[in-house]
């Protein structure tokens, strides 16, 4: 203790901190990375396979993503509420003809946190390396079996016979997503809309099995760990919100069992997020990619009551953008796609954080946009983009986003999807007599582990229908207590890459303030500024707290983890899960 006074952090994260893999999942990133890095690799959470078909499809394809009438309607609605709000013209109003000229924005941008040049993506090369690099350049491109392996990108395949072409087994990451859609692969997304993409189409072994597959990956190309050395490592898993209880246990057994990790322990996001700022109290709204996720934190501890999820995020703003540009007739006519083309999604995801901001009046911008059509080169198409202000007042106004927003997956693996897991919901458990009472947080009348621990739920959580001012509000005075309340309005904590936006915290310190009820005592809302860059302030959360438990009670070692949690030979895996979940999370409430 007397060490960690005299030490500086640098130096205690340092040392304490090279064989520490500290891991926040997300929808659609991974933020990863050694504790003893400043900051970790924000990698894109997918994996595309190689298939037998003739073309490849994406795996969330199948799920509805038409907008109806009503919600057509109700958007439009939306917009000019927004309009309104904005001063600007509403949805199908006309700017005067006379009036001041539109603001427009440099092509390269405004926003000082985004790298301004929008250059094309490029396709990824989906042959296999020649394995001799160092033979003549005419037997360089033939594999070990004769087969032809061209290792620049962007080449085109038809002029390699498609019987020589031995294509990569599996892509990571970024090139995964700039696959062209006519190449014969399959992109999966083992997390979406906060949950495991558990569905009908996409069962929990694949989805596991893609999952160990992408971490695996990042682990050797990325951090440099192979298997054989991890059990040296230990993992600190940051994990957001809205995962429940089963879906913690299977990746603490991926990371145990299956990457081979000596030891491993659970945070939650909002803990990290609050230590990561060094903060002990606020209320943090982390805004992803797929949802947005509050949770009150009260002294370093979560108050479970007020955890709310809303189903919108970063994702279903350039959504809103590419609808607001072709109802304005904005943008050229080329096949953008996010659905069926993940590259069209990168592209606008570029847009948006370079271009979007909330601000009042007209906010236009002069921008080049790319269209990629099957193979070819894409194509440069320079482009007025036009209310720019209006996608992330969505945030405030999810009707304007909602229309896209595609239904989750069916949740029926909670009633033992595949027969994975114990039916241990409506058993009540006695306490084992050799654990103390300190595994068994806030357990009383015989209650179920599952239905009384207060971090995770056993049970997916309802997600709110309100905007996100409306969402804050409300989780504040969920608390119940004047001091805490107003403590909380003043210590609002904005996390996740859209709290980059430019305008939000104004925008939200000023539409909380109005959505807070009359007769409630509070006249002052405050969102603290973060001292780290927002997207990755949780995973820095979780080095500090991976670095400074020193007492490591709550780690969960391999050998543990598979002798005591899983029936060796049994269809079963879990032999003791409410334990076992008591012992992962404990620490959380010491």
């Amino acid at each position: 203790m007397d060490y960690l006074k005299s030490a500086l952090p640098s130096q205690i994260i340092s040392e304490r901190g090279s064989n520490l893999v500290v891991i926040n999942p997300g929808s659609a990133n991974i933020r990863i990375g050694l504790a003893s890095q400043d900051t970790p690799f924000n990698i894109p959470h997918c994996i595309a396979r190689h298939t037998k078909q003739t073309e490849g499809n994406v795996i969330d394809q199948m799920l509805n993503s038409h907008v109806v009438p009503e919600q057509h309607k109700e958007r439009e609605k939306a917009y000019n509420t927004i309009a309104s709000l904005l001063k600007i013209p509403f949805l199908d109003e006309e700017a005067p003809s006379n009036s001041v000229p539109r603001k427009m924005g440099r092509v390269d941008g405004h926003n000082p946190h985004i790298i301004r040049k929008n250059l094309p993506f490029t396709w990824t090369n989906v042959i296999e390396e020649a394995i001799d690099s160092s033979v003549s350049l005419e037997t360089s491109s033939k594999g070990e079996n004769g087969e032809s392996s061209d290792p620049k990108e962007g080449t085109d395949s038809k002029d390699i016979n498609a019987s020589e072409r031995k294509f990569k087994e599996f892509i990571c990451g970024d090139e995964a997503l700039r696959i062209s859609p006519t190449e014969p692969y399959c992109i999966c997304r083992p997390i979406r809309r906060g949950h495991l993409n558990i569905s009908q189409h996409y069962s929990m072994q694949q989805v596991l099995d893609d999952l160990h597959t992408i971490w695996d990956w990042i682990l050797i190309e990325k951090l440099h760990i192979p298997r054989n050395e991890r059990n040296m490592y230990s993992a600190v898993l940051v994990m957001p919100e809205t995962f429940d209880n089963r879906e913690i246990k299977e990746i603490i057994s991926l990371v145990l069992r299956e990457l081979c990790f000596g030891s491993a322990v659970v945070h939650q996001e909002g803990i990290a997020a609050v230590f990561g700022n060094g903060l002990s109290t606020a209320c943090v709204v982390n805004i992803g990619a797929q949802v947005t996720s509050l949770i009150c934190i009260e002294d370093g501890g979560a108050l479970p009551s007020t955890g709310k999820t809303l189903p919108f995020g970063g994702e279903d703003i350039t959504r809103g953008l590419l609808w607001t540009q072709r109802h304005h007739q904005t943008w050229p006519q080329i096949r953008t796609d996010v659905f069926r083309k993940p590259v069209d999604l990168l592209m606008l995801n570029q847009l948006k954080e370079t271009y979007c901001e909330i601000k009042e009046e007209e906010h236009d911008a002069v921008a080049v946009v790319h269209s990629y059509e099957d193979k070819g080169p894409p194509m440069s198409h320079k482009i007025r983009l036009t209310a720019l202000n209006v996608p992330p007042m969505g945030l405030f106004y999810p009707k304007l986003l909602v229309p896209d927003v595609y239904p989750p997956p069916p949740r029926t693996w909670f009633h033992d999807y595949e027969d994975m897991l114990e039916d241990t919901w409506h058993i009540d458990f006695s306490r084992r007599s050799d654990m103390s009472d300190t595994f068994y947080p806030n357990v009383n009348g015989g209650l179920p582990m599952w239905e009384s621990y207060p971090i995770f739920s056993a049970k997916p959580k309802k997600e709110e229908k309100v905007g996100l001012a409306e969402a804050i509000t409300n989780c504040i005075l969920s608390t119940g207590r004047i001091d805490i309340q107003r403590k909380l309005f003043c210590s609002i904590q904005l996390t996740g890459g859209v709290a980059l936006t430019s305008g939000l915290v104004a925008a939200v310190e000023e539409r909380v303030l109005h959505a807070i009820p009359p007769n409630e005592a509070i006249d002052t809302v405050e969102v603290l500024q973060s001292r780290t860059n927002p997207t990755f302030v949780s995973w820095k959360g979780g080095v500090i707290l991976g670095v400074l438990d020193l007492g490591r009670d709550a780690w969960i070692s391999r050998e543990d983890w598979i002798h005591n949690g899983i029936h060796v030979g049994s269809s079963k895996k879990y032999k003791d899960s409410y334990y076992l979940q008591a012992q992962a999370m404990c620490y959380m409430n010491s």
